[in-house]
């Protein structure tokens, strides 16, 4: 990246924090698929870099909102938002850099998961738009946790497919899922949660002393429910995780039926992301779930 955007972050840095910061160590990391990523510092404290095209600054805000939003619960340990901005062509977002470790203390992970879930709101949704990977996630607020799932992640992710070519079958079986959409919730009645919004095992870890870390978040007040089913979507989390989230806060029996209904919004975006057979995959999902109505 040109001298001047690092310099642009340089001065944001110094600006943010109120020390001065100068770029003396610059390390690229491995294993993002959206944003290029670095690890900078001086000779005192370092900082983790995430970078895009200008474009894509909306993405960084709302992420920083995401993150500043889940460390206001006190429940999981979040990297700080240091700052955010845009140089010509590039866009940045900067946070506190956590060195990470071996040990995983898991259970940890899931009574601290309890209590973020345990932050309530009045209305499901969020203040604020942002993105689930790069697509839009639109988190228009609503007091009905049904119609809320229904348009602003089904029927928004099922048009996306429409527009990338996925017709036919999909489109017509995911309209009668919506339709009865509401016979999965006769019996029980989600509170908006504080959620994480894209819970896989890529977005935790651990850090130098074992306490779990979150971050890369799409957050929104949801279904506790479906951030425990984005963590079955992919493995990663193993059954003391599970255990220890049940013991301090219990799942509804309907949980088994339900999370292959908010694994579905996720499938459906990676059929949009990354095409392949992950509509087929999605159409399989509401098969599954048709059979359940």
């Amino acid at each position: 990246m040109p001298l001047l955007h690092w310099q642009s972050i340089e001065t944001s840095v110094t600006q943010a924090t109120g020390h001065a910061f100068r770029i003396q160590h610059q390390t690229a990391i491995s294993g993002g698929s959206i944003n290029r990523v670095y690890r900078i510092a001086d000779q005192e404290r370092s900082y983790f870099v995430k970078l895009n095209q200008a474009g894509q600054l909306p993405m960084f805000e709302a992420e920083a909102a995401g993150l500043s939003e889940l460390a206001s619960a006190n429940a999981i340990r979040i990297p700080e938002v240091i700052c955010f901005g845009q140089s010509a062509d590039q866009s940045w977002l900067v946070t506190e850099y956590i060195e990470f470790g071996r040990s995983e203390d898991m259970q940890c992970l899931g009574r601290q998961l309890t209590t973020l879930h345990g932050c309530k709101n009045d209305q499901f949704g969020w203040f604020r738009d942002n993105t689930i990977g790069l697509t839009q996630q639109h988190n228009q607020q609503s007091h009905d946790w049904v119609d809320f799932y229904r348009e602003q992640r089904l029927r928004f992710q099922l048009h996306l497919a429409a527009r990338n070519g996925f017709t036919g079958s999909l489109q017509t079986k995911g309209e009668s899922l919506m339709q009865g959409l509401d016979l999965f919730f006769s019996s029980y009645k989600p509170q908006p949660s504080l959620l994480h919004g894209d819970l896989w095992s890529g977005n935790r870890a651990f850090d130098s002393l074992g306490q779990p870390v979150i971050f890369d978040p799409a957050v929104y007040y949801g279904d506790r429910e479906a951030d425990i089913a984005m963590t079955e979507l992919f493995g990663g989390f193993t059954s003391e995780f599970y255990d220890a989230y049940r013991e301090a806060w219990p799942l509804d029996d309907g949980y088994s039926v339900r999370k292959t209904l908010y694994h579905l919004y996720h499938i459906l975006n990676h059929a949009n992301l990354f095409g392949g057979s992950y509509a087929q995959q999605a159409e399989s999902m509401i098969d599954q779930l048709l059979v359940e109505l």
